[in-house]
């Protein structure tokens, strides 16, 4: 017996000092590598979007590490899957910022999973900027009106996006009357009807009709055919590729041939698969971004991003790379990997130059940046136009 407890007492003496070799290892690893969090929607019906993003943040750690990293460190980016859904973001975030410990988190993409999570990260004191969640209280409670002092954001808000293509449909398309098809269980989709409708009657339009479905919703037609009876000049449909794309294949083979738009939750390489490229012509979509821009630092992404992917950034690409570049400059700044300076460099952060503008955060963490509108040609995204805050 004495004998038998010695050789135990030996192996897990060894097994003690192995563990105290590996975890000197993983802690020099660690003081090398800075951890960032991305919440992304790398399943469920906006998988595209995360792809996207994931693909963009992993190229700008990439040329961030192969020019030195972030005051002498390198960039590692740990992704959880929120599955496209608001409960699962906030799974996602508790994972990322307890588990993990990332000193900083990119997405979601979609403002319902984003305001979802935000108790989490903002309890956890850990920066998260959103690269396309649109809707206001993204970074302010509803119920105290206060910013939120952990919550940022890449994109402009719904208030701006829905103005926009309220003005693009009266002043550029000469339309008097509007039906609205909105997404009912998104905050994106209300947040943005809300807003192109007041600025819609502004303008001097008339809303038509006023209907609504449900995310995985297949099948419109019966909703169509009541728009279709009150004659609109223009579909208004605020909602996400998946549904918007058989909506317009649905509202075309009705006969509606009318101009039909929504905002950026349009932008997908989906969305011709989806809806065929014919019906596609004479749709529009706001967005914040076009890789038709003449930059050079947008040329440069264009080029790096077609070269690593095999196809052009879409907008979520383009505000992911912003936002990754956005929080490397916020460490840098910081001096510290600590998740509460690391917040406090971001908000001070003025005259950023990203692939999709220049970025200043106002009081409320939103950038002012200007919008573009996009139009569909048998298929291909074509720059319509561009409107200035």
């Amino acid at each position: 017996m004495k004998r038998v407890s010695k050789v135990l007492t030996a192996l897990v003496l060894g097994t003690v000092l192995a563990g105290l070799a590996a975890g000197c290892g993983g802690g020099e690893k660690k003081a090398d590598t800075i951890k960032v969090g991305a919440n992304l929607e790398m399943t469920g019906g906006s998988a595209s979007y995360g792809i996207s993003s994931k693909n963009a943040i992993e190229l700008a750690f990439k040329e961030i590490n192969e020019k030195g990293g972030i005051n002498g460190k390198q960039l590692e980016l740990v992704v959880a899957d929120n599955k496209s859904e608001a409960a699962e973001a906030t799974n996602a975030m508790q994972k990322l910022v307890s588990q993990d410990n990332v000193v900083a988190v990119i997405g979601p993409n979609l403002s319902s999973s984003v305001i979802a999570a935000s108790a989490i990260n903002n309890s956890a004191k850990v920066l998260d900027i959103a690269p396309m969640a649109t809707n206001p209280y993204v970074t302010v409670d509803q119920a105290s009106g206060k910013t939120k002092d952990f919550n940022y954001r890449t994109c402009f808000i719904d208030p701006f996006q829905g103005t926009v293509m309220a003005k693009f449909a009266t002043a550029e398309l000469g339309v008097g009357n509007a039906a609205v098809l909105i997404d009912n269980s998104s905050d994106y989709a209300k947040g943005l009807a809300q807003f192109f409708k007041e600025n819609f009657v502004k303008e001097g339009g008339a809303v038509t009709a006023e209907e609504s479905y449900l995310q995985k919703d297949t099948d419109f037609k019966a909703t169509l055919t009541k728009i279709k009876a009150t004659n609109p000049d223009f579909l208004y449909v605020p909602g996400y590729y998946q549904e918007v794309g058989l909506i317009v294949k649905q509202a075309r083979e009705l006969g509606m041939n009318m101009p039909i738009a929504g905002g950026d939750g349009w932008d997908s390489a989906k969305m011709p698969e989806i809806a065929g490229a014919a019906a596609l012509n004479n749709t529009y979509f706001s967005s914040l971004y076009s890789p038709e821009d003449s930059s050079d630092i947008n040329k440069n992404f264009v080029a790096a991003y077609e070269k690593a992917y095999g196809q052009k950034p879409d907008v979520f690409a383009a505000l992911s790379y912003d936002s990754a570049l956005l929080v490397a400059e916020a460490i840098k700044n910081a001096g510290s990997t600590e998740p509460a300076k690391i917040s406090e460099a971001m908000a001070k952060i003025n005259g950023f130059s990203g692939v999709s503008g220049s970025v200043t955060f106002d009081d409320k963490h939103n950038p002012v940046k200007s919008a573009v509108i996009l139009e569909y040609k048998d298929g291909a995204q074509s720059l319509k136009t561009k409107i200035n805050p």
